[in-house]
Formats: structure tokens, C-alpha cells, sequence
């Protein structure tokens, strides 16, 4: 069974970083055929897309929000997906949440995702 645990989630100021994590079990990164993401939810708004990789790191795709700010990443040795965020902004608050999905068309859809963490949530004061 496939298993995923975000971590590294805060509170930071406006122009900070942090580093989130998901740690995948039940599901090999290295030698697997599933595509990745990172997407967020707000309070009262809907779950958006922030980042997507491919099978093997081949591709990425960002949010315009996010774009040039974030950077989406796998450590295969350590089976475990990144979400590098930097120049936090107050609305990159919300809850992130780590996803996993079958390979499909691209950009994925957040209805392509199967597979989902529990959240970490990050906070941006300004």
C-alpha cells in the first residue's frame, strides 16, 4: 500500500524559505512508474497544483504563483520527494499536501493524483 508523509511544514516571515518533505512507503521513487506533486488548499479555497514531477525527474512543471520560487525534487536513495520554497509570499500560507498518481497526461490534473498525504501545513506573516 502506498503511503505518504509530508513533513518540514512552519511558520516563517515574508521572504523566508522552508524545506517540506514527503517520505513515500509501499512505493519505490527509484524504480517506480508514478509521477509526483505538491499541491496546497487554503482556507475556503480549493486544492490548487504547485508543482508536478515526472517518472525519473525528467520533468517538472510549476504554478505561475510559484514559479521561479519553488523547486520540486526526488532523492531516490532516500525515497523521499521535495518541496524547496523560497521567497515565501503570505499567500503561500495554506496546507501543503504530497500526492502520487499513475502516469497520464501532463500537466497532471489534480484528479490524476490516487495517492495522497495527510498535509503539513505553512504559515507567512507578513
Amino acid at each position: 500500500q502506498v503511503r505518504l508523509m509530508e513533513s518540514g511544514g512552519g511558520s516563517v516571515q515574508a521572504g523566508g524559505s522552508l524545506r517540506l518533505s514527503c517520505a513515500a512507503s509501499g512505493y519505490s521513487i527509484r524504480t517506480g512508474s508514478m509521477g509526483m506533486g505538491w499541491f496546497r488548499q487554503a482556507p475556503g479555497k480549493e486544492r490548487e497544483g504547485v508543482a508536478h514531477i515526472s517518472t525519473g525527474s525528467s520533468r517538472t512543471y510549476y504554478a505561475d504563483s510559484v514559479n521561479g520560487r519553488f523547486t520540486i525534487s526526488q532523492d531516490n536513495t532516500k525515497n523521499i520527494m521535495y518541496l524547496q520554497m523560497n521567497s515565501l509570499k503570505p499567500e503561500d500560507t495554506a496546507m501543503y499536501f504530497c500526492a502520487a498518481r499513475a502516469p497520464g497526461s501532463w500537466p497532471p490534473d489534480v484528479s490524476a493524483y490516487a495517492y495522497w498525504g495527510q498535509g503539513t501545513q505553512v504559515t507567512v506573516s507578513s
